[in-house]
């Protein structure tokens, strides 16, 4: 794997995480590719935001990468690991970015013969505005230290999680578990509370400690992955059943503690 100073990249597919990545990756890159074949008029719009550079065809994108970044929903990345496998990938960087299980990693890598795989997790809010997100990497040195260099002073942190494959994908799941199951927690006691009156008085309880979700009213992989380590994922899939409640406003962490419960009672 020889690596350039400037190498060219290549984003599938620029949703807004991925686009706002891949602005930032202009910053030291000699080029960021995408493929429009088959996008939507909003992906379009996002690529072009961000000066994406368009070519005619997958075959073409991966052709002219050097690092190709696979950022997606984790339902489609082994399909995109698919579509690219089709191709010659002798030699280029694939950074499976997506949150996905290890039997999945295992197969996208198995999908790419010749390519230098990083498992990679990101952490936090699009960059730009303000916002800095974490790239957990796991993988070769040699390809990490490239993907260090390519966001190296862009709103992209680097972290560097060793050469095993998995532990950044396991980061992500634990993350999300983490993050998302407070969240729901958060939602059902305040809905409890309200339903017997108390709520104001819940409210008054968790503001007397410091960085409690019930003061901040605002998973189909992790459990997956928890059940293939032994451990139950019963409970992280009850949390993606109470998550798919909020299906139009999940993203929506404004929502004020009486919407997110008369949101769960309808």
């Amino acid at each position: 794997m020889t690596l350039k100073d400037q190498p060219t990249v290549g984003i599938l597919h620029p949703g807004r995480m991925g686009s706002g990545i891949a602005a930032q990756a202009r910053t030291n890159a000699a080029d960021v590719l995408w493929c429009p074949q088959g996008r939507s008029e909003a992906t379009t719009a996002r690529a072009d935001a961000g000066h994406l550079t368009a070519v005619l065809s997958i075959g073409d994108l991966v052709e002219r990468s050097d690092i190709i970044l696979s950022i997606c929903p984790p339902m489609f990345a082994e399909t995109v690991a698919t579509d690219v496998g089709q191709y010659d990938v002798t030699g280029k960087i694939f950074v499976e970015a997506n949150p996905v299980t290890s039997q999945q990693l295992d197969h996208i890598g198995k999908s790419l013969p010749g390519a230098t795989i990083v498992d990679g997790a990101i952490i936090g809010s699009v960059p730009g505005t303000g916002k800095k997100p974490a790239l957990y990497v796991a993988g070769p040195g040699q390809a990490t230290a490239a993907l260090r260099s390519l966001f190296e002073g862009t709103d992209v942190i680097v972290k560097d999680l060793g050469p095993e494959l998995g532990k950044a994908s396991a980061l992500k799941s634990a993350y999300s578990i983490y993050q998302k199951g407070a969240r729901v927690l958060t939602a059902l006691a305040h809905a409890l509370g309200d339903e017997h009156g108390v709520r104001d008085e819940l409210l008054a309880l968790a503001q007397q400690r410091s960085g409690s979700y019930l003061s901040e009213p605002d998973l189909t992989v992790a459990a997956a992955e928890l059940e293939s380590a032994g451990y139950p994922g019963a409970p992280v899939a009850a949390l993606a059943d109470v998550l798919d409640m909020w299906s139009e406003t999940r993203n929506n962490w404004d929502l004020t503690a009486q919407e997110a419960t008369e949101t769960l009672r309808h």
